[in-house]
């Protein structure tokens, strides 16, 4: 399976944290995304203390760093200085500088799945680094999210087609 390649962000006992996580994703067609978290996670404690987290999609040039907040614990290795955190006004959670894109949510529902914790959160704020944008616009070849597909992380190449158009017109040519 492809997964999304995230770390999420939340502050533990006054300290940023980040956890790496492929388990993210579009909840419905409002601002609304959930990320799936194992109930012993770091990070975890974080967000339920706080009630917000912190979306960052790093890119492949921080493969290493993001790797490594997948297989260490806050609990026993401070993460909060492997990255430049910075906060909106409203200082709710850590959100990685070196990301290109990053999004502050706030959690509206908390779902036990196992041991697992699915936070459903609304997209209270995005942020995106300007070279990661075309007019205006979030443009995904030039921010170069991750994905991974165990054992691996990728980087996208291309614009392989557009999203409601491509299927139009190859209707048309089916009447």
């Amino acid at each position: 399976m492809l997964f999304p390649t995230i770390l999420v962000g939340a502050d533990v006992n006054g300290r940023p944290n980040y956890c790496t996580v492929g388990a993210c994703g579009v909840v419905n067609l409002e601002p609304m995304l959930y990320v799936s978290l194992k109930e012993t996670h770091y990070t975890t404690t974080g967000i339920k203390e706080s009630g917000f987290f912190s979306v960052n999609l790093p890119s492949p040039d921080l493969a290493e760093k993001t790797d490594f907040c997948g297989v260490v614990s806050g609990k026993t290795t401070d993460k909060s200085e492997l990255f430049t955190p910075f906060y909106d006004e409203s200082g709710k959670a850590p959100m990685i500088r070196e990301c290109p894109i990053n999004m502050l949510c706030k959690v509206t529902q908390t779902i036990t799945l196992s041991d697992f914790v699915m936070f459903l959160g609304e997209i209270v704020a995005v942020y995106a680094d300007e070279k990661g944008l075309t007019a205006g616009q979030i443009d995904p070849v030039k921010i170069n999210p991750m994905v991974m597909m165990y054992p691996s992380y990728f980087e996208l190449g291309k614009v392989a087609g557009t999203v409601f158009k491509d299927g139009n017109e190859y209707k048309k040519t089916r009447a």
